[in-house]
């Protein structure tokens, strides 16, 4: 897949995707699934998107994210995108919705058919509606697929829901809306050496500081390791209390890895259960026998979530 970071002419004709896609859940992806199957039609399936969140740009408040780039990229790929444009939103705030339509969508991406979710916005002010775009695709000789919204037992599918429930440690349900495992891939680094101290070494990740927080916990989680091998994980997030931290961390331990250390090596750590809360104990001999007890917890987690093959790792 190409990504672009500029808009240039397209030679062949496109089927877009417009959004941004924050998380890729399943909303964005039937969205995107509908622009690739044009690719039989001979379009190239394109996503137009943007670098930043828009309402990241226009906020002066912190904007967490649900997917890293990079995780964003890689799965557009595998959905079937064949061209991401990758937009400063800041180079295209002020243009009109008429002129985006025109100067960008029509002249320079030759967009035949376009796919957009029900509550899609364009143009500056965001001025351009649903209702904008069908009568310009109308008057213009581009289709235009309007996808309704996705829901999960009766609730509508969408970014900011997604980010609450993971904030409230609801992992299992934030994942069946994504369609995907919440988490990201990071360096694994040193640490205190206490998860070595008690018998569960534990791999050191700083927490990404564009992704949402998730509720300080003990998570069952999927590790995904540089070679390919996939173990369970003990995964906590939190600032550790009873050895007195501050900042918090990601640092997960693999009952049943016996390999060598990890050190300075990618490590891919994706949450899978939420098993308890973050809490303080009087002595790590007790902190010792409840990450044991969470141990089997997770391994039972994670063999029942693996069991079922609907989720796109």
């Amino acid at each position: 897949m190409h990504t672009l970071t500029n808009i240039c002419s397209e030679k062949q004709n496109t089927a877009a995707a417009l959004g941004f896609f924050d998380g890729l859940h399943l909303g964005h992806r039937k969205v995107l699934s509908l622009a690739a199957k044009q690719e039989k039609c001979g379009l190239l399936p394109l996503c137009l998107t943007f670098a930043e969140s828009p309402k990241a740009v226009m906020s002066d408040k912190p904007f967490f994210y649900l997917m890293t780039k990079e995780d964003k990229l890689r799965s557009l790929e595998s959905i079937g995108i064949r061209r991401t444009v990758m937009l400063d939103f800041n180079a295209v705030m002020d243009m009109s919705a008429e002129s985006f339509f025109f100067e960008i969508l029509v002249k320079k991406l030759r967009v035949k058919e376009l796919f957009c979710g029900f509550n899609y916005h364009f143009g500056k002010d965001a001025e351009g509606d649903i209702a904008m775009l069908q009568r310009l695709c109308d008057q213009n000789n581009v289709g235009i697929t309007i996808v309704p919204p996705e829901t999960v037992d009766g609730e509508v599918i969408c970014s900011t829901l997604i980010k609450k429930l993971i904030s409230e440690g609801e992992i299992e349900r934030a994942n069946d809306m994504l369609g995907s495992r919440f988490g990201f891939k990071a360096e694994i680094t040193h640490g205190m050496r206490l998860g070595r101290e008690l018998g569960t070494p534990t791999l050191n990740q700083q927490m990404h500081p564009d992704l949402v927080m998730p509720r300080f916990g003990v998570y069952a989680s999927i590790v995904t390791l540089g070679n390919g091998g996939q173990y369970c994980g003990v995964t906590n997030i939190g600032i550790k209390p009873t050895v007195g931290g501050t900042k918090p961390l990601w640092e997960t331990w693999m009952p049943e890895y016996r390999g060598a250390e990890l050190y300075g090596e990618q490590a891919d750590v994706r949450l899978l259960t939420f098993i308890r809360p973050e809490k303080k104990f009087d002595s790590l001999t007790l902190l010792r026998e409840e990450i044991m007890r969470n141990a089997r917890q997770a391994q039972e987690d994670y063999a029942r979530v693996n069991s079922f093959k609907n989720l796109i790792k």
